[in-house]
């Protein structure tokens, strides 16, 4: 039965961790601590660790963790049939996000499983569609233009803080309709509910956000504008307006899932461009070829993981997995799945065409990956006619932060 989103409630589904909270069914030799975004291991080389997945772990263990207990899927065609079937595996009460029991609300359109899932999405692809994005690529490139004429001149940049962070999230600002000066904030924000193992800081941020976005929404609705937030604040759904708490899960969970996901993807690929010239002079020998180049580059570095409940037993590989069990595609480690990619830790820009699990599929897929791609192949052609050229020192050592959302700290380039 569909959850009434005007209406919410906290889900009755578990929260289990630790070892005594292991369910009976769960087999002794599928349990784990591999310490997913936060080990040792996974700190020093996240890509690392996402492809030893594929050859240390079994394709489906249970992971019992400082964060919560889930089964972890790392095959391929095991994320599809998850992300495909919302009917075994719901999104009702997967996001990790700590919320007020008091004042619950529902992340909308990601929490809300179909047929009333489209109902939300269908008020915001005007603007999240391939068509909507498109009407954004001039003043995309217009901005990565203006953000490299900063620093063309100085032979050097930390590219995060100069390009990867600003480029993504100063359009999404403009998309949502929220101000530029408060850039930095809203960043830092996102960064103590993304990255920190601890509740305590996820829910003062949660509690931030909150504050803010109830603030602004009610600002919105006096003062009506061209941006999303002021779109969902007087959207209508079968005829009637939306709710308080459907705008605010709505509109809270695009800003959550817009301030970090394609920052942390820029990252990833321009440190590994300076640390592979090769890679760098194929793709500028070959700029007709620059879809193929970003799919394949997501590919190799997709930041994110993708989390359900079941709602029904059920079987996976031939594992028992139970009613009110969690599970968790590591996307990233499915695409180095080599029944899928051959050579799976190659950058092969002419590889066959396959379903490259960056950004989801199914009915959940990301509602921002078609702006995404669009951010990632402008950035890529406007730095690579300007600063064809750039490298970082031998020596530098990437340092990450444990989350949900996979990119280094610190891209220090040079040219």
């Amino acid at each position: 039965m569909p959850i009434d989103a005007a209406n919410p409630v906290p889900p009755t589904y578990p929260r289990r961790s630790g070892m005594d909270q292991v369910p009976a069914h769960v087999s002794p030799d599928l349990i784990r601590s591999v310490g997913i975004t936060y080990a040792p291991e996974f700190l020093a080389n996240p890509q690392q660790f996402f492809i030893d997945l594929q050859t240390k772990q079994p394709p489906l263990f249970y992971e019992v963790g400082m964060m919560g207990n889930s089964w972890q899927a790392t095959k391929h065609a095991d994320a599809l049939h998850i992300l495909r079937h919302p009917e075994v595996f719901s999104n009702e009460g997967a996001t990790p996000f700590p919320r007020d029991p008091n004042d619950y609300f529902y992340f909308i359109p990601q929490e809300i499983d179909p047929p009333e899932h489209r109902k939300y999405r269908n008020v915001v692809d005007p603007v999240f569609s391939p068509q909507g994005v498109m009407k954004l690529e001039g003043k995309i490139r217009k901005l990565a233009n203006d953000l490299i004429d900063q620093f063309i001149d100085d032979g050097k940049v930390e590219f995060t803080e100069a390009f990867g962070r600003p480029l993504p999230v100063m359009v999404f600002l403009d998309i949502m309709g929220l101000p530029q000066s408060m850039r930095d904030t809203f960043v830092e924000w996102a960064m103590d509910l993304l990255h920190s193992n601890s509740r305590e800081i996820m829910g003062e941020a949660m509690a931030k956000i909150t504050a803010y976005l109830k603030s602004a929404i009610a600002d919105k609705k006096a003062n009506p504008d061209d941006g999303v937030v002021s779109l969902i604040a007087h959207a209508e759904i079968d005829g009637r307006p939306l709710s308080d708490k459907e705008v605010f899960g709505f509109v809270c969970f695009l800003f959550i899932g817009g301030l970090d996901t394609v920052f942390a993807t820029l990252n990833n690929v321009w440190l590994y461009l300076a640390r592979n010239p090769q890679i760098v002079e194929e793709m500028k020998a070959d700029p007709d070829n620059i879809n193929a180049q970003v799919e394949e580059l997501l590919r190799l570095w997709s930041v994110t993981f993708s989390g359900r409940v079941l709602i029904q037993d059920t079987e996976l590989r031939g594992v028992q997995l139970k009613k009110d069990d969690r599970i968790t595609c590591i996307l990233p480690s499915c695409n180095f799945d080599p029944e899928v990619f051959p050579n799976p830790t190659e950058c092969n820009f002419h590889r066959p065409r396959k379903t490259v699990l960056a950004f989801t599929v199914g009915a959940h897929s990301c509602m921002g990956a078609h702006l995404a791609r669009l951010e990632i192949k402008i950035a890529l052609q406007e730095w690579l006619k300007r600063i064809p050229n750039f490298s970082v020192a031998p020596d530098f050592k990437a340092e990450y932060r444990p989350g949900g959302v996979v990119g280094p700290e610190e891209v220090p380039l040079t040219w």
